[in-house]
């Protein structure tokens, strides 16, 4: 492991499906010389598309991560997935990466799932270099690719590099910082590239960009905004600290363009991502604070002298035992080594430790701060764990995952396969933070849940094929919640006299709604306390409350969760030998119950946000099929000679849309879609939904 943490770089590849994140990680293996030949995702042999299911569908399903020399670097790569579906892998992934790649495809630009994954990346205050691929597909149009930035997503996006053509007619870029051509011929391996002029006819194009990329990177640079305003020579160093430091604030988005397929302009990529992201000591300080005491705050610096500070991020399971994935922040990690888990507040054993690159490992005996490595031994470590020294305990910011939307039920086909199920779901709960699962005691099936029908359908391959598990499935179901629709006052009194001591807990609640600031239901409760005068002794506050919590899991129309309300305990009423913590606790569940009968239940569904493309002969028969669906349109327009429609549409509506979409564009048309929010379900169909439950 590299010593010198400036020259290391931890970045993530992060895009809308399809806009080429694979092929782009493909290249950087290549020509960093970690691979001998280019992995295809089109033809299942991509290196980081390692798993049978992501080669048979040609889509990235988990984060894969990989080390690759350049040029005296060290990046840590990790490919994430496109798929809405997996978006926990992305979540994870950004969260301990210090820069990302954002790939567009430059015939669409923005794209939905773009929007997104940027989010994400924003979430962590990631800094970005902008790679606008694919363009020699037809449609490419890089001005309208870098404007859709500017636009859509508000960032400062500014082209370091033009493309000389487009579609058939792509054949390189002009490098806009040493005002060269670089022009690339396709050949068996890669591609040759030449140096040359500026063509005659993009010399004016070419010094425009120029001077607006000197005029913004100026901004972030007192020395180049003097030699700016004074109109004298820019010095190519000058401009590119300049470049670095406003990449670095988060203000400022250098675009590369180029073609992976092609395999043009992958290599100036990777230039720019040692030239302009961040080393982890560029990061700003993590804080964390003690175990038990949030408000003792501990600062985590990227210093290998300092005491051990890691985060687990992925768990995978292998035959020789459970693969952890782990960023160290601080200090240094020895195989061997007993580390102490501050989240699950236990010891546990670091036996080896690997560099990995996609699915093969090299052992090693050391990694410092800022390495990203997986290592094996933990036994009660989850992903968002922190990992630390035994005598100088922190506890880091945990990574925060989305909530199911859809669940369908699974059984074993026979007794001999429930105790091989149960283990099954075990390892899956291990690996993914957003699958879960509960027993139903009605009905006596297992429910499974995940982010979307593809989720779910990879869950039940890898239950089937990879664990050997044979098993019946229900159909898919929504993941409804409810909430209420005025706001009441409730009580609980939970009395019981057996003889002997007996039990005495009393609560008054308010519950009332809470909306966001577009008005939208909320996926969260809030409980906090305002009770004064000791009416509910201090000692019997918490568990009234963790009372309330448990009684809003289960709603009072048909059992669904309940969020977006706010539950404020008024007062109450104790007995000095008869209360105890379980009887407030329970006099919590009522009171809860009690006024959520009284509040006026309402039904919420999940609402996704949808964006489909289709050929513009085909869009009335799409929009009215949407329309159909209890879609609404938000947005449309021509990208090429393809319709872009935006909606807003149930997910219960969505079941089997790929079939739909494409009998209705014969194969043509496209769609995404990410989860928005929950919206009250209709009077009519709510009624269906409860006489159905």
């Amino acid at each position: 492991m590299s010593k010198n943490v400036e020259k290391i770089r931890n970045i993530g590849v992060m895009a809308h499906i399809d806009a080429g994140k694979t092929t782009v990680t493909e290249r950087i293996l290549f020509y960093s010389g970690k691979t001998y030949k280019i992995g295809e995702v089109h033809n299942g042999t991509a290196v980081m598309d390692f798993m049978e299911e992501e080669q048979q569908r040609g889509i990235t399903i988990a984060s894969a991560a990989t080390k690759c020399p350049w040029n005296g670097y060290e990046i840590n790569l990790i490919d994430t997935p496109g798929h809405v579906d997996f978006t926990a892998e992305v979540e994870r992934s950004l969260r301990v990466l210090d820069g990302a790649v954002a790939v567009f495809d430059s015939s669409e630009g923005v794209q939905a799932q773009s929007e997104t994954v940027w989010r994400q990346g924003q979430k962590y205050s990631l800094p970005c270099i902008c790679f606008m691929n694919k363009m020699d597909k037809v449609g490419a149009d890089f001005e309208m690719s870098v404007q859709s930035i500017h636009q859509k997503l508000l960032a400062n996006a500014v082209p370091l590099q033009i493309p000389i053509g487009a579609a058939d007619t792509f054949r390189g870029l002009v490098d806009l910082m040493d005002m060269r051509a670089y022009l690339y011929e396709q050949e068996k391996l890669g591609a040759k590239v030449s140096e040359a002029d500026i063509p005659e006819d993009m010399k004016d194009a070419a010094e425009i960009a120029r001077h607006d990329l000197v005029e913004h990177a100026s901004e972030f640079d007192d020395e180049l905004m003097e030699a700016y305003l004074h109109d004298e020579p820019i010095d190519n160093d000058l401009l590119k600290k300049a470049i670095r430091k406003g990449t670095l604030s988060g203000m400022f988005y250098p675009v590369f363009v180029g073609s992976a397929l092609k395999n043009i302009g992958t290599r100036k990529l990777i230039d720019g991502v040692c030239d302009y992201l961040p080393a982890p000591c560029d990061r700003p300080d993590i804080v964390g604070h003690k175990p038990g005491d949030v408000d003792a705050e501990i600062v985590v610096s990227c210093d290998s002298r300092k005491p051990l500070v890691a985060l687990a991020f992925k768990i995978t399971s292998d035959k020789h035992g459970d693969l952890y994935f782990i960023r160290i922040y601080q200090g240094e990690l020895k195989r061997g080594t007993r580390v102490f888990n501050s989240t699950r507040n236990n010891k546990e054993n670091v036996t080896r430790i690997f560099e990995m690159h996609a699915n093969s490992r090299d052992l090693i005996d050391v990694a410092r701060a800022g390495d990203i490595v997986a290592v094996i031994g933990l036994k009660n470590t989850l992903t968002g764990d922190t990992l630390c020294d035994t005598k100088s305990q922190v506890i880091m910011e945990s990574i925060t995952f989305p909530e199911a939307v859809i669940s369908m039920s699974i059984e074993p086909k026979s007794s001999a396969e429930r105790a091989k199920l149960g283990d099954a779901l075990t390892v899956l709960r291990r690996e993914d933070p957003t699958f879960g699962c509960k027993y139903d005691e009605e009905t006596g099936q297992t429910i499974i849940s995940g982010m979307g029908e593809l989720h779910l359908e990879i869950l039940q391959n890898k239950i089937v094929r990879d664990m050997g598990v044979d098993v019946r499935v229900g159909q898919p179901k929504v993941a409804y919640k409810e909430t209420i629709s005025k706001s009441v006052e409730a009580e609980g009194k939970f009395v019981k006299q057996t003889g002997g001591r007996g039990q005495y807990g009393h609560a008054v609640i308010s519950v009332e709604l809470m909306l966001d600031d577009d008005g939208c239901y909320l996926s969260k409760n809030e409980v906090e306390s305002a009770v004064v005068g000791g009416s509910i002794p201090k000692e019997y506050i918490k568990p009234t409350i963790q009372g309330i919590k448990e009684g809003l899991t289960s709603g009072s129309l048909a059992g669904y969760p309940v969020v977006g309300v706010k539950v404020t305990i008024l007062e109450g009423s104790s007995h000095e030998v008869d209360s105890s913590e379980m009887a407030f606790e329970q006099a919590g569940v009522l009171a809860i119950r009690n006024a959520m009968s009284k509040a006026g239940p309402v039904l919420l569904e999940p609402i996704m946000k949808v964006q489909v493309v289709v050929p513009e002969a085909n869009y009335g028969a799409v929009q009215g099929n949407l329309i159909s669906k209890r879609g609404t349109i938000t947005d449309t327009h021509l990208s090429g000679n393809m319709r872009v429609l935006d909606a807003k549409v149930p997910l219960v509506e969505m079941f089997g849309y790929s079939g739909d979409i494409r009998s209705a564009t014969g194969g043509r048309g496209s769609y995404s879609m990410e989860p928005l929010n929950y919206e009250k379900i209709p009077a009519q169909i709510a009624k269906k939904i409860l006489e159905n439950y």
